[in-house]
């Protein structure tokens, strides 16, 4: 191997090929550079390439090279000698040895053992908590029929850089930066509290809303606060598991309220034991049902006449394609017995983690103490940016969009299912992005699901929704947030031929 061939080796090993759909090229170059300064790969004094050279070598702009070594030179990683090029320098090195904390001498003679027994000193998990699970790689999958996923293509990636750029400057960072104790970004409030919740019909004060890690963290308080172990909690069944296992956690005896064509039922015999009722009438979760006024009125009925508490997740909410909207179960509640959860990060993306909780203000005043003894407050940068989001029209547009094309997905899924899985007993979707179907008794959705992963498809089984998973493995839910539109029918077609297989066991099969 010639020396060149050697040289060139080297420099590959300290930058792999760039990755173009991750992070940019100025990043993955500068991040390069300072690992192989910590680990010892580059040395005080060493030279490095010319950034012609290093551009020819990976195969990128020479600008991007030169505007690389620009920045690590005013930063004090490499100096930059004239006429003789790049040198890394002895600045970081020096101050990295004088900084790295030297480990003790260890007495490595034999002492007598006394481990802790974790087990007994963990307080465990309640029996009966379950979840749903995904590959951490599910994008790479053909066809993602998942809910509540990322998809970058609808995301307006532009117009949130434009606000966190925003968010980024020096007035604005005098806002954000200091320690914010309990409070909640000003700016964010005001928009939720004069565009987003009126929308569902909410007339809110600022002392009566309270922000959140997403709607989960919203969840934990309202257990932890109003919750008393012991108590019962009736929910919805099928429902969401997550809240399920929040209130097991907290000690709650849990009871299920069946769902059908409208919705929960408010089995009087049910609600007769529970103290709270926790459930998600815009677009239950899993079905996708709204719930009927005739049911809603039936819950503040209960709640006014049993004393008792209404926990709203207002789920998918903003996600209704057809018809209008039902206004929230808070809007409704003139006994102020609704404790109202929403979130930006099931509209906007799973990742930014922004919930809300509106309630009375005595109730926010304590869910506020909570909060602070566990995080203090959400991050306040995602907050302004978030804000400004919102204030610049931006949120109105993504939603509009939103609505359109899960409008499309759904109308592609239903056709798809109508035509290539005519057994499966489904309604069709009026909102949100998933839909709830049903098999016929004894058919088991958690064989298809496994099967279907190994084909490329991901879909979730349904007996996780269940409080009790027996006799409850007919079920499926499809989400379309994910997956385009162009792939929705040759992924349900693949996936009818595999209930079909499942269905029709080859020859010497045992039944």
């Amino acid at each position: 191997m010639r020396n060149n061939d050697v040289y060139q080796v080297m420099w590959h090993q300290i930058f792999p090929n760039p990755d173009r759909q991750a992070s940019t090229l100025q990043s993955q170059l500068r991040v390069g550079f300072v690992d192989a300064m910590r680990d010892g790969r580059l040395l005080a004094g060493m030279r490095l390439p010319s950034s012609r050279e290093l551009a020819d070598m990976l195969s990128v702009s020479r600008n991007t090279v030169v505007l690389v070594y620009e920045k690590l030179v005013e930063d004090g990683y490499l100096e930059n000698r004239p006429r003789n090029g790049y040198y890394v320098s002895d600045q970081y090195l020096s101050h990295a040895r004088t900084t790295t904390a030297t480990a003790p001498a260890i007495d490595t003679k034999p002492a007598s053992s006394n481990p802790v027994d974790w087990h007994r000193r963990m307080i465990g998990l309640p029996a009966g908590m379950r979840w749903l699970d995904k590959p951490g790689d599910w994008q790479r999958y053909r066809y993602p029929f998942l809910y509540g996923q990322f998809d970058p293509s609808l995301f307006p990636i532009a117009d949130w850089r434009e606000c966190s750029r925003r968010a980024l400057d020096v007035s604005a960072i005098h806002r954000w930066a200091p320690d914010a104790i309990d409070h909640d970004n000003e700016s964010l409030l005001a928009q939720l509290i004069w565009h987003v919740l009126p929308r569902r019909g909410i007339a809110a004060k600022r002392e009566e809303v309270l922000l959140t890690v997403g709607a989960q963290q919203a969840l934990y308080l309202i257990s932890e606060l109003l919750v008393a172990p012991g108590s019962t909690v009736a929910v919805e069944n099928p429902g969401y598991m997550d809240a399920r296992n929040i209130f097991l956690r907290r000690g709650a005896h849990l009871v299920g309220l069946d769902i059908d064509h409208e919705g929960v039922l408010p089995d009087r015999d049910v609600l007769a034991a529970a103290q709270t009722v926790y459930c998600t009438p815009s677009h239950q979760c899993p079905t996708g049902i709204t719930l009927s006024a005739a049911r809603r009125a039936a819950l503040l009925a209960w709640a006014r006449e049993c004393d008792g508490i209404l926990i709203e997740d207002d789920y998918d909410a903003e996600m209704q394609y057809t018809g209008k909207p039902s206004p929230a179960l808070k809007a409704i509640d003139h006994d102020r017995r609704t404790i109202y959860i929403g979130s930006l990060s099931k509209t906007l993306s799973p990742g930014l983690r922004i919930g809300y909780i509106v309630a009375p203000a005595e109730v926010i005043e304590q869910l506020r103490v909570l909060r602070r003894l566990m995080i203090r407050h959400p991050a306040t940068n995602n907050q302004m940016a978030a804000a400004l989001f919102i204030a610049h029209g931006h949120y109105d547009r993504f939603v509009h969009t939103m609505r359109e094309e899960l409008a499309r997905r759904a109308k592609a899924l239903t056709h798809a299912l109508q035509t290539h899985l005519p057994e499966m007993q489904f309604q069709p979707p009026d909102g949100g992005s998933a839909l709830w179907g049903e098999f016929a008794a004894g058919f088991d959705t958690r064989k298809l699901r496994q099967a279907a992963h190994e084909h490329g498809i991901l879909i979730e089984s349904g007996e996780s929704f269940f409080l009790a998973q027996a006799d409850r493995t007919n079920h499926v839910r499809l989400g379309f947030s994910s997956i385009p539109v162009d792939r929705i029918e040759p992924g349900i077609k693949e996936l009818a031929a595999l209930v079909k297989r499942q269905r029709t066991p080859s020859p010497g099969t045992p039944r």
